[in-house]
């Protein structure tokens, strides 16, 4: 943004810059121009050279010392009365021959320099009446009188190109710096924009890297948890197989079903981190886990499961804890039949998983890694969990999600 600034500023010198050079060059080649043309004129027996000459000199310098050594408006005043007064002494000894070219050429540098529209019309009205007293004082000295009409008359072609002078250069001039202020504007909405579409990707990628921290921290937990639990109950059944068979045999059932999982757990983070993202809908994920947890086995699944559209960390979220749900229910509670219900209401999305386990004290449960686990995540999502069983009653599942949006 600093660099636009810059660059507009710099575009703007280089354009005064420029002009006032032409201007400089100008005024030089009229006071030529009028030394010339007015050679062998006479003012009281005075040679018209005698005073142009050194007049010309002192405007010459003084208007390059306005031109390049005075910034300030207000500190040019005095350089402006010195040409208004060199003006006069001219038409006074020149009877006013391209005297009005001379009035264009110091009120072109005026004009360039100031900015504010009244400031211009100010100088360019004064300079008009500047004009016509000067020809009335050269008129008055020369004749001897004043003739309104014949001095109006004569200076009426200067008139016309000093008031068209103004009206062409002023307009050049405010339609150069609308359009000096579009291109500005222009420039510095282009850099916003690039500063905002840089911010865009920076916060993309540090989206993509939280993601992947949090997709990493769900695959050492969820994953590494079930794995653990598969170790577990396998080395359980290994050392119950010969004297309670029908126990073992259901501890490698359970722990079958939680090695599927943490299958499933697997290849969805593969998915989240390659991008690949599954066309299942939420109501069809969850059936799927509910098919892969009864099918070939002794269990009993009732459902209801509304087709509710949710961002894809809630959807993870409640399909990874119908999975813990089912897990802890074969686990530890000897489950062989589950309710699950899933539905929205009044801006709320709710989860019910309720298995006919032994269940326990209420009072007397500890959470393990998987329900403690649903705390948290639920907490983040902003909603919450909590449980509900008593002994040889089951265990309960209970989960409230806002809606996305809410």
């Amino acid at each position: 943004m600093k660099k636009v600034k810059n660059d507009i500023k710099l575009e703007s010198t280089i354009f005064i810059r420029s002009w006032k050079i032409i201007v400089f060059l100008l005024l030089i080649l009229v006071e030529i121009l009028i030394g010339v043309i007015n050679r062998n004129n006479a003012f009281f027996e005075i040679a018209a050279w005698q005073v142009e000459v050194p007049v010309f000199a002192v405007l010459t310098i003084e208007n390059a010392v306005k031109m390049w050594g005075i910034r300030s408006q207000k500190a040019k005043i005095p350089f402006y009365v010195f040409d208004t007064l060199a003006l006069i002494v001219l038409t006074l000894f020149t009877d006013g021959d391209l005297v009005s070219t001379l009035y264009i050429v110091i009120l072109s540098e005026f004009y360039l320099t100031e900015e504010r529209m009244t400031a211009n019309i100010a100088m360019g009205a004064s300079s008009v009446a500047l004009f016509l007293i000067a020809s009335a004082i050269s008129g008055a000295l020369l004749e001897g009188g004043v003739d309104v009409l014949a001095l109006v008359s004569n200076a009426f072609n200067d008139l016309i190109i000093i008031v068209f002078h103004f009206l062409i250069l002023n307009l050049s001039l405010q339609i150069y710096r609308k359009n000096r202020e579009i291109t500005k504007a222009y420039n510095e909405l282009h850099a916003s924009n690039e500063m905002l579409s840089n911010a865009y990707r920076e916060l993309q990628e540090v989206t993509a890297l939280e993601e992947r921290q949090r997709i990493a921290k769900d695959i050492h937990d969820t994953a590494g948890h079930s794995i653990t639990t598969v170790i577990m109950q396998t080395e359980a059944a290994k050392l119950i197989l010969d004297t309670q068979p029908q126990e073992a045999k259901r501890r490698i059932a359970a722990a079958n079903l939680q090695a599927k999982h943490a299958l499933e757990e697997l290849r969805e983070s593969v998915h989240l981190l390659s991008g690949y993202s599954q066309q299942f809908t939420l109501k069809e994920e969850l059936e799927n886990i509910i098919h892969d947890s009864s099918d070939g086995t002794d269990i009993s699944f009732r459902y209801e499961i509304e087709e509710i559209t949710i961002c894809d960390a809630k959807r993870r979220f409640l399909c990874n804890s119908l999975k813990e749900g089912i897990a802890n229910g074969l686990r530890h509670g000897d489950a062989t039949a589950f309710w699950f219900e899933l539905k929205s209401e009044a801006n709320r999305i709710l989860f019910l998983l309720s298995d006919n386990g032994k269940g326990s004290e209420l009072s007397a449960m500890s959470e393990g890694f998987g329900l403690s686990g649903m705390h948290s995540r639920a907490e983040s999502l902003g909603g919450e969990v909590w449980f509900h069983t008593e002994k040889d009653e089951g265990f309960e599942i209970h989960i409230t999600l806002p809606q996305d949006g809410i």
